[in-house]
């Protein structure tokens, strides 16, 4: 049993869950999937994770409904940070998602609000309140800037 996110948590997620669905509808580009949306990234043994945000590309999207876990990992991983999270652990689950074949993770730190976007081409940046936020390759001209994600 995990305990529920603090309020700041869900304000920033429930941000960038808004932009990223409007985008993605507007553009027919998939499925963006919420937190508690659990992704199997392994087999034997199972591994199943989920992030705070997800997005799928619309040829993965599965063609009839499905129960149970996504078989495969998002293209896009979105995690917020918690007071709490250790950052060897953190690394440790986005590496995790890259390895299980994710395209991009966006690591959102809203204690110093910052946004590092780690890519399968292991490649990192971070970006500060005077950056903008882009789709790059997994999600092609979709842009918010990162104060936007953390305004009060």
């Amino acid at each position: 049993m995990m305990t529920p996110a603090g309020y700041q948590h869900g304000r920033i997620v429930s941000r960038i869950n808004a932009r990223l669905e409007y985008f993605v509808e507007q553009q027919a580009l998939g499925d963006v999937a919420g937190a508690e949306t659990g992704f199997q990234i392994a087999h034997d043994p199972d591994t199943v994770r989920a992030p705070d945000v997800a997005f799928v590309r619309a040829e993965r999207v599965p063609t009839t409904p499905t129960r149970g876990f996504f078989q495969g990992a998002p293209d896009l991983a979105v995690e917020v940070l918690s007071p709490g999270d250790r950052a060897g652990d953190v690394l440790a689950k986005v590496r995790e998602w890259l390895d299980a074949g994710c395209r991009a993770v966006w690591l959102i730190d809203p204690a110093n609000q910052t946004v590092s976007v780690y890519d399968d081409q292991d490649r990192t940046i971070t970006l500060g309140a005077s950056d903008e936020l882009t789709g790059g390759d997994v999600l092609p001209s979709f842009r918010v800037r990162v104060t936007e994600i953390f305004a009060p």
